[in-house]
């Protein structure tokens, strides 16, 4: 029946016949299955698997099986339609239809498909024929212990269990919990992989039953449920289980229920401890069900449906956090205002959690949600809604105090101190020490400060947090303030007696007395808190009140920062790293900034009736106090500062000499590569190569030859797999690959006595060594000069041997091997009696060697009939030159040998039976030899590509460096890499390649350009000539696509990563194969001559096998889902590489929609997929979510949600801007070791991993941050991990202990804007979680960074923005109050203190430029000047130059400089540094340090920290001006002017004695540091002088300028737009009473120009500056005038023209007028300018903070007007010296040189790019 006819009869109400379709889809499943033989099909396989071993055919393998899916896979599709359409069928129809026995078969076939049920990794759901995993004993042993066991409860018989396997103990907690499926096999799998790993490092169980040792189920039972334990104990509640002999199955059941509840706890696992509770409820509802015997759902999980987990248990937690989550009005909102995941998990640190009971008691306070915020300010919200706990991150620096107040304690005293010694005169009399004796107070005052802070950090979280926290609180505060008042008492009351009597006073001795109880008190405590042994002793005895008593005032206690020590040794190590530090810096303190002061301060204090030029209000009868302190402030803050100066000083010393005994840059260039070659294969296997038996014999034995031939079969594989990646990656040519390769030394000694190096060792030294034979005289002269290079003598060597082999091999005649026999004979016999010179002509050796590469010219061909021949004539000519021009040795002692050879020759005998090469050994040795006879070029210059250079020398260097042994496939740790992605770049495609920009430069010729090497060899690779043309590739689709990836390999994306992670795969699979002859797996009947034979090991499915149950690779695109259903093409390249790695497995959110009760839901899937065998992606597990997954921040959410998905003991994060190299990836297994290895007293919880920063070649900027970048990543953290102990996790690629981190909270933290900077607070919490971060750099991982200075800006904004989120965290106070004083002097100054000393720095230029402008606007400076020289003094200029050095980045060189020795050499690393000089590095770390100095400071006063998509693009675009102009603006520029205005009323005003060079010296720095924020980011633009685009700018700039906003209306578009954008960070009232305060500081100015002005002489009461404001307000109103509003009618527009004439004609009369008839002066007028300008700034920068005050009072267009105008003139003056320099040619030129220095060296054709011309259709 036609479809038509069928749905007509079903309109109709008929019933649709169905038989005629079944029919002959029957016919066709017989008809597929007949055409395909599948019965045959199978048989087949299997054979091959099995042959698969022994004949490698793997290739075979993998077609049948891939073709055997595909078959099987369309009949399963087939049979379930069948089953489908027989279902409207009677059963009497469907069996007359479909007969039983074909029911059988259909049944038969599906169940041959293992991915008909998608698995993942291990097929525990699936018959599995392909896949090898689940034949190994330990994975089969994991299985076993899975099923159900005695003790547990029976299943219902409905209970679904697939017929594959029987019932577990996952599917008992299933139906009892009601655990989602999906969750369930993903943890089953997820367990299997944990307990099989476990196993196999402990030995392979028994083949025929295996099963699990019970030691490690333990291993995995205590790491797994190591936080539970560790709670309860805290919280002093009984562990679930009571008895200490828990049996096997009963650990594997709550291992199984943690993970299962930690697997569908979505944004819960953020809460660890409340993942403790609901396992421990659960737990115990759990035993119950055990005791009764009974299998039924748990009364906590059953809903109105059934049962779930994920409903009752899990949605209620969610739906409150979301809740909290939304009121924070996106980040915006104050922290203290809203609950974010640590105020949820902490409330599982006190007992009363206890209170919500089980079920939970949803109507507790934990739940209540605060209802919706109002966004009216006025209108206060009453709410009932619960506190913070613990802690509250108000919004204020003094959280810098209250986290590291002992540091400003320290810091104060010992000012103080120093002070007070310098002003006596350095006397350390009883004066002094009673002076210094002040110090008490000092530091109870401090401490009292410190706990008020407390009181007030606290206020928030009071209702929520434990009464036992809160009185400690209140207690330090009442006894601070009693010990303050009490200290303070006796001080002055000792001192007053002291002074009023000459006996020694009582009161003084008891304040000494206290004073020295209380300090010995507290070192006494330090010192024991030292020792790891007293604090165990503590911890035992933790039940003793006294203790507890001690502990309670001592510190705060929390579940986590608990037994924060280090080991003895180690604090001694960064004890004295810190006495040296603090020994340079108050020695500098004291002799440089503090003594130099004493005698001015004393001067300026003694003067008397200073003249003062403003009217003065404060300055009377105080000593001088503003001129003293304008004096000191300066150097007071660098004092502050220049502990870190010091800190990075030390430490790059530090670290370079670990680095130096590390051995890192031993091998530093080709040289040393070619040098150390013959060391590699032992290096090799002592360090990537598990140990042999057979080995360490031949080493014992003394069998050093073939002891070294071993070695190098065994390394050659590995090498030579290197090289032919890096030719796959195209990095080198086929020569150079041919060149590389090393020949496999697979031979016995005897045939080749010698290790056979690379050809690249070997190239030409044949043609020096016959040249040194020719001029020789004797033959130790000749052995002499030939052995001077071992290179040259191993090619010697290696082709007398060879060309022995061969002959002998191919002479099949008996006289032509006799000939060969007495040949070598003659030669080895004139060697022994030293006659060579004698016996051989060896200047016609040439012609010797001619004749030999005839013969294995002929012979490396395949052989044909024309080829023997023309073989055997060249065996005869090299017979002949030999006999007759070289050989001359006497034939008497051979006569009857050679009778015999000369009679064949005569006879034509000889060499007439001749057999031809066949063996693939001795064909590759033929073809070894013609080379080695050919190549006479020097190949010391192989490789030639810098990239390939790098990895080589870098990979050989770490041979020699320290690493753990590592272990057998089977035996290493498993491990996952983790990536997370949300829409960038997966691939470019070829629109993207071939897009040209505003230049007509496309993205493919720029990479042409960069990498010109590149390019020839992909288009070698591909067969192409190197001339071909893009659009020839284009044209053929595989070709297209191999453009693509190459083009994308060589950017920030996706693939690039991909590729790169993959290669631990292929390492993996390479050791697995080669050690099949040691494990003893299922290949190893292989024979010992393949022992190191690769061919096809990416086929081998026991390889296979083994790299899959040991690495997983997850990518987690986020809205992978959103992008298929929108068809994007990133989707469609994300399915791409799913096909082309078969391992790769993508997690994503999908949101799917559905209809209840009438209203569209949302419903959230966490899904996984992979690859499928069709070209499509299969889902593996689909997890439903409590709801939408992003309530905090995008990237951790993103994080959170599949990181159920990834597997094993270990799991490496890795950034889609990343790569990997595959020698890197062969040294994981070495790295996963140090997990066991002695870091400490703790083991490693994250191993901190070396990156390479592959961004630096493309621009000079690229290069200052990647030189930067690579300093922080190698010397930075390799001090900060040892001696320092402090190193954090600061991003990618660093290796988690994944079953530690994943217990507790994750390896981020996602809270909304505080966690901004998410990946470093996994670092604080594992360091707070007892863990151990340590860093290697024997093993490295490739990084793109940003590469233009937009990027760069945003980036470092984004990182500094964190920073100043971190300093009002919970993570950094405690570490700052828990880590003892050394260690939190190293964590300050290496996280948030280095942003804070970097604001300081800027600050100091504030500070000593509105210091001299008090003094030069005052008049104070000239008269005391006068009277004595005070202001020009050492500790001034001192200060001055440190600040300046800081500033342009000489102390952050400093590390860059010596990482650049260790690694580089001296020579380069001074070239590269003298090379950064000239391109402006210091330009670029001053405009950086303005970036990270208003990022910082801004956010922790207002907050507004958010990540910033920098784009991660080849930057070559020119920037427009408004582009830069709108970034820059509030950061740079108006701290710029406003630094350029201090410097100009100081040139003004300023009385200076030296003149013009005093003022240079004084003010460089300054004016360096404003030009720089003023210009560079125009200086490092590209084409910025460029006279077109300047013009272009300039029009755009003034559209931008003008174009007035409105809704819709992006602050690209539009000033108004941006200025609104610009000022939405001030939205609380401490924020804008902050920036009213900042802004007054712009009043001074015409406070001081005033009675500077010659109009009013010396006048100086204050109607002066009453009349100037008079001015002002005039001004004001001329302004109004002049910007009044156009939208009136046309007859007033006439009338407000006219006025507005008038009024200027008016204002320069009045003007005129005055400056004839009055004191005014023209210079009065620009210093009227002076003053006004910066008073306007003032004002606007009030009104602007008071936005919805002046909105309310309508003044807000006015000041709008006003703000315009100052970034009109702004833009001008900045504008305007661009054009003038765009006026001149050259600067366009020498900018672009400077900017591209480094690709120019390596050939790049910028000049021609960023002038605009077209090249692509020409090339």
């Amino acid at each position: 029946m036609s479809i038509i006819k069928q749905k007509l009869a079903k309109r109709e109400g008929g019933v649709t016949d169905r038989s005629q379709d079944i029919s002959r889809l029957r016919d066709f499943y017989k008809l597929y299955r007949e055409k395909n033989n599948v019965d045959k099909l199978r048989e087949e396989e299997m054979e091959l698997r099995e042959s698969g071993a022994f004949s490698g055919n793997f290739q075979e393998l993998e077609r049948k099986t891939v073709k055997r899916k595909r078959i099987f896979a369309t009949l399963t599709v087939l049979g379930t339609v069948l089953e489908q359409l027989t279902k409207e069928l009677s059963p009497e129809e469907a069996e007359g239809l479909i007969p039983e026995e074909l029911k059988r078969v259909i049944e038969s076939d599906a169940a041959m498909t293992e991915d008909l049920i998608a698995y993942n990794i291990i097929p525990l759901d699936a018959p599995a024929i392909t896949n090898a995993i689940t034949s190994f004993p330990e994975v089969r042993a994991a299985i076993s212990a899975l099923k159900y066991y005695r003790g547990l409860p029976k299943l219902p018989a409905n209970f679904p269990i697939p017929a594959t396997r029987s019932a577990d103990i996952l599917d008992f907690l299933h139906y009892v919990f009601g655990f989602q499926k999906g969750n369930v096999s993903n943890q089953r799998e997820n367990i299997v992989n944990l307990l099989s790993n476990e196993q196999s490092r402990l030995g392979t169980p028994d083949e025929h039953e295996p099963k699990l040792d019970e030691t490690a189920v333990e291993r995995v039972f205590l790491k797994s449920l190591d936080n539970y334990i560790k709670w309860c104990t805290y919280l002093d509640i009984p562990l679930m289980w009571s008895n200490s002999d828990i049996s096997k199955e009963k650990k594997i059941l709550f291992i199984s229920l943690y993970f299962l509840i930690w697997g569908e706890a979505a944004n819960v696992r953020y809460l660890p401890e409340c993942l403790c509770y609901i396992f421990h409820r659960m737990g115990e509802e759990l035993d119950e069900l055990l005791r009764q015997q009974l299998a039924k759902p748990a009364e906590s999980c059953v809903t109105e449906n059934g049962v779930s987990f994920l409903e009752q248990v899990i949605c209620p937690l969610y739906d409150v956090i979301a809740a909290e989550a939304a009121n924070n009005n996106n980040g915006k909102e104050p922290h203290s205002m809203w609950r974010n995941y640590d105020d949820f998990n902490e409330y599982f640190w006190s007992p009363s959690c206890l209170k919500l009971l089980w079920p939970l008691d949803r109507h507790s306070s934990f739940f209540w949600k605060p209802t919706p915020r109002t966004k009216n300010i006025l209108k206060s919200n009453v709410t009932k809604r619960r506190g913070k706990t613990s802690f509250v991150e108000h919004r204020t620096f003094f959280h810098l105090y209250h986290s590291f107040h002992r540091l400003w304690i320290f810091l104060f005293m010992m000012f103080q101190a120093l002070t007070i010694i310098a002003f006596n005169d350095g006397n350390l009399d009883s004066k002094t020490i009673r002076e210094v004796l002040s110090l008490g107070p000092t530091f109870f005052i401090m401490k009292l400060f410190q706990s008020a802070l407390d009181i007030v950090v606290m206020y928030g979280a009071y209702s929520t947090t434990r009464l036992l926290a809160v009185s400690r609180i209140f207690v330090r505060f009442i006894w601070f303030s009693f010990a303050t008042i009490f200290i303070c008492f006796l001080y002055v009351k000792g001192l007053q007696d002291e002074t009023s009597s000459n006996s020694e006073s009582i009161i003084f001795k008891i304040y000494i007395i206290v004073l020295g109880i209380y300090t010995g008190i507290q070192l006494f405590w330090s010192t024991l808190s030292r020792l790891p042994s007293c604090h165990r002793l503590f911890n035992r005895c933790d039940d003793w009140s006294i203790v507890r008593l001690i502990k309670w005032m001592h510190q705060e206690h929390y579940y986590v920062g608990r037994g924060m020590y280090e080991a003895t040794t180690d604090y001694i190590m960064y004890m004295l790293f810190w006495l040296v530090v603090l020994g340079g810096k108050f020695s500098f303190a004291y002799f440089l900034q503090i003594r130099p002061l004493v005698k001015p301060t004393r001067d300026i204090i003694d003067i008397k009736d200073v003249r003062y030029s403003w009217h003065d209000f404060v300055s009377k009868n105080n000593h001088n106090a503003l001129t003293v302190a304008s004096l000191w402030a300066p150097v007071f803050c660098i004092y502050l500062l220049d502990i870190h100066i010091f800190y990075t000083i030390i430490s790059a010393v530090v670290g370079f000499l670990l680095g130096a005994r590390d051995r890192l840059g031993e091998i530093r260039s080709l040289s040393a590569v070619h040098k150390l070659f013959e060391k590699f294969p032992e290096a090799f296997m002592d360090n990537l190569h598990i140990p042999l038996a057979n080995r360490d014999t031949l080493r014992i034995t003394g069998q050093v030859l073939r002891k070294n031939k071993f070695d190098a079969s065994r390394f050659s594989p590995f090498w030579n797999e290197i090289v032919r990646n890096l030719r796959e990656e195209d990095y080198i040519t086929n020569l150079e690959m041919e060149l590389l390769l090393m020949p496999k030394n697979s031979g016995s000694v005897d045939s080749v006595p010698m290790v056979q190096w690379p050809l690249f060792l070997l190239a030409s030294k044949i043609f020096l060594a016959k040249d040194i034979a020719g001029e020789s005289d004797s033959q130790e002269e000749l052995w002499d000069r030939i052995s001077r290079d071992d290179y040259m003598k191993y090619a010697v060597e290696e082709c007398f041997c060879t060309i022995e082999l061969i002959l002998t091999s191919i002479l099949a005649d008996d006289d032509g091997k006799l000939w060969v026999e007495i040949i070598y004979e003659g030669i080895r016999g004139s060697i022994e009696k030293r006659s060579i010179h004698r016996d051989f002509q060896l200047k016609k050796l040439a012609l010797v060697i001619q004749k030999v590469t005839a013969l294995t010219g002929i012979l490396k061909e395949v052989g044909t009939p024309e080829l023997e021949s023309g073989a055997v004539n060249a065996a005869l000519d090299l017979y002949d030159v030999i006999q007759l021009d070289f050989f001359t040795v006497n034939m008497r002692e051979n006569y009857a040998k050679w009778n015999n050879v000369l009679k064949a020759r005569m006879e034509g005998r000889l060499f007439s039976k001749l057999k031809w090469p066949r063996d693939p050994e001795l064909r590759s040795q033929i073809r070894r030899l013609h080379s080695l006879f050919t190549i006479k070029d020097s190949a010391v210059n192989v490789p030639k590509n810098l990239e390939a250079r790098r990895r080589l020398q870098f990979f050989t260097n770490s041979l020699f460096m320290s690493m753990p042994r590592t272990k057998p496939v089977r035996e290493m740790l498993s491990f996952s890499v983790f990536t997370p992605y949300y829409s960038e770049t997966v691939l470019y495609s070829m629109e993207e390649l071939r897009k040209k920009n505003e230049d007509g430069i496309s993205i493919l010729f720029y990479l042409q350009k960069i990498y010109p090497d590149e390019w020839k060899n992909l288009l070698a690779r591909l067969g192409r000539d190197e001339n071909t043309h893009e659009l020839d590739l284009i044209d053929n689709d595989d070709e297209n696509l191999e453009l693509r990836f190459w083009a994308s390999y060589r950017g920030q994306t996706l693939a690039r990563t991909v590729r790169g992670m993959m290669y631990y795969r292929k390492a993996l699979m390479l050791q697995a194969y080669l050690e099949r002859m040691t494990v003893g797996d299922m290949e190893a009947a292989v024979p010992t001559t393949e022992a190191t034979d690769i061919k096809g090991f990416e086929f081998s499915p026991e390889a296979r096998a083994h790299a899959d149950l040991k690495f997983t690779y997850v990518v987690t695109c986020q809205i992978y889902g959103k992008q298929k259903e929108e068809q994007k093409p990133e989707a469609a390249d994300i399915a791409l590489l799913l096909q082309r790695n078969e391992a790769l497995r993508v997690a994503f959110i999908d949101e799917v929609e559905t209809l209840t009760d009438g209203k569209v839901n949302k419903e959230f899937f966490s899904k996984l997929v992979k690859g499928d065998i069709n070209g499509k992606d299969k889902e593996v597990y689909s997890i439903k979510l409590p709801g939408n997954p992003k309530l905090g921040e995008g990237k951790p959410e993103n994080q959170n949600h599949a990181i159920v998905f990834t597997r094993g003991n270990a799991l490496q994060t890795i950034d889609m801007n990343q790569d990997n190299y595959f020698e890197e990836a062969l040294k994981m297994r070495n790295l996963l070791e140090e997990f066991h290895g002695y870091h400490g007293i703790r083991p490693a919880t994250i191993l901190g991993v070396r990156e390479h920063v592959f961004t630096g070649s493309v621009s000079s900027l690229a290069s200052f941050m990647s030189n930067q970048e690579t300093s922080f990543v190698t010397l930075g953290q390799r001090v900060l991990a040892s001696p320092l102990k402090v190193r954090m996790h600061y991003g990618h690629p660093d290796v988690f202990d994944r079953v530690f981190h994943i217990t507790r909270g994750g390896i981020s933290k996602a809270s909304r804007v505080i966690n901004i900077s998410e990946d470093i607070y996994a670092g604080f919490n594992s360091t707070l979680r007892q863990g151990n971060i340590t860093h290697h750099e024997y093993i490295q991982v490739g990084k793109g960074r940003d590469v233009g200075l937009n990027q760069i800006a945003l980036f470092e904004g984004k990182v500094a923005g964190g920073n100043g989120e971190q300093v009002l965290s919970r993570d950094i106070y405690r570490l700052g109050q828990l880590f003892d004083f050394f260690r939190m002097l190293s964590f300050y100054f290496t996280t948030v203190g280095y942003y804070f000393c970097t604001m300081l720095t800027v600050i100091t230029v504030y500070i000593f430029l509105y210091g001299k402008t008090y003094l030069a606007l005052s008049g104070v400076g000239e008269d005391i000047q006068t009277r004595a020289d005070v202001l020009h003094n050492t500790a001034l200029n001192t200060a001055l130059n440190t600040q300046f050095l800081f500033q342009i980045g000489v102390f952050t060189a400093i590390p860059m400089v010596l990482g650049f020795i260790l690694e580089q050499g001296f020579f380069r690393a001074v070239v590269s540094f003298i090379t950064m000089q000239f391109q402006l590095c210091t330009v670029f770390f001053t405009f950086s340090l303005g970036t990270r100095t208003h990022y910082f400071g801004r956010t922790i006063l207002h907050g507004g920290a958010k990540y910033h998509a920098t784009g991660r693009g080849f930057v070559v675009r020119h920037i427009k001006f408004s582009e830069n102009y709108r970034l820059y603006s509030r950061s740079h520029f108006v701290k710029g002017m406003e630094v350029v205005l201090l410097l100009v009323v100081f040139l003004s005003y300023g009385f200076n004695e030296a003149g013009a060079l005093g003022y240079i010296l004084l003010s460089v720095s300054s004016w360096f540091m404003a030009i720089s924020w003023l210009f560079a980011p125009y200086l490092f633009n590209p084409s910025g002088f460029e006279w077109q685009k300047t013009v272009e700018d300039f029009r755009d700039w003034t559209n931008w300028l003008f174009y007035r906003g409105g809704i819709g209306v992006k602050g690209e578009e539009s000033w108004e737009a941006w200025w609104d954008e610009e000022l939405s960070h001030i939205r609380t009232l401490g924020g804008r009473l902050m920036e009213t305060i900042l802004s007054l500081r712009f009043f001074v100015f015409q406070y001081g120009v005033i009675y500077k002005l010659d109009v009013q002489g010396s006048e100086t009461s204050l109607s002066v500056y009453g009349f100037s404001w008079l001015a002002l307000v005039g001004l004001i109103f001329l302004f109004k005038i002049f910007t009044f509003s156009q939208k009136i009618s046309v007859n007033f527009q006439l009338i407000l023209r006219f006025v507005q004439g008038v009024a200027f004609m008016l204002a320069l009369a009045g003007i005129a007028v005055a400056v004839a008839i009055t004191d005014l002066t023209i210079t009065d007028i620009f210093a009227c300018i002076l003053a006004f300008v910066p008073t306007g700034w003032g004002l606007l920068s009030i009104c602007v903070a008071w936005k919805p005050v002046l909105k309310k009072i309508g003044l807000w267009k006015s000041v709008r007007s006003l703000g315009r105008l100052y970034d009109a003139g702004m833009g001008m003056l900045i504008f305007i010296p661009i054009a003038v320099c765009s006026w001149f040619p050259f600067i366009s030129t020498f900018q672009t040189r400077l900017m591209f220095n480094q690709a120019f060296s390596r050939g790049l054709e910028i000049s021609l790019i960023l002038a605009g011309n077209n090249p692509n259709s020409g090339l």
